[in-house]
């Protein structure tokens, strides 16, 4: 069940990014993002979404799905309830960077209306370092929400 995040959950969140991501964020600095009133997060134990909105621009700070909670549904659903609190905050847009190689992540933006605004040379450090898209949604989100 999907539900908001407070600093109570930063443990859970921490455990679920370092599952997702090869060189994951900590407790401390969710946390520091935490501390602002226009970042919010929604959970469930196999993932996790955490935006901000400001001007009326909402922006997906980080979205992480355990590697045994993929496929079924969960991403979309964060997303959904994150750009329905990011339209209901007065944002009108929404963002995010999505590495270029990752197939899934892309298709799953797509479904929802995301489209490309940008592109970001070498943004994700590696060997190689990897390319992102700017996406680019309007809110409330067309479809999937």
């Amino acid at each position: 069940m999907i539900r908001e995040g407070f600093h109570r959950d930063l443990g859970a969140l921490e455990r679920i990014h370092r599952t997702a991501f090869a060189d994951p964020w900590d407790a401390v600095g969710l946390g520091q993002l935490l501390e602002s009133r226009q970042v919010f997060v929604f959970w469930d134990e196999g993932g996790f979404i955490m935006a901000r909105v400001a001007a009326g621009e909402a922006e997906i700070l980080t979205i992480a799905v355990t590697p045994a909670s993929r496929r079924r549904g969960l991403g979309r659903a964060l997303v959904a309830a994150a750009a329905k609190r990011a339209h209901d905050m007065g944002a009108e847009t929404f963002f995010l960077e999505v590495a270029m190689g990752n197939e899934a992540a892309r298709a799953l933006y797509e479904g929802l209306g995301f489209r490309q605004a940008g592109l970001r040379k070498a943004y994700y450090a590696g060997n190689p370092p990897q390319d992102a898209l700017v996406l680019k949604a309007g809110l409330p989100l067309s479809s999937g929400s």
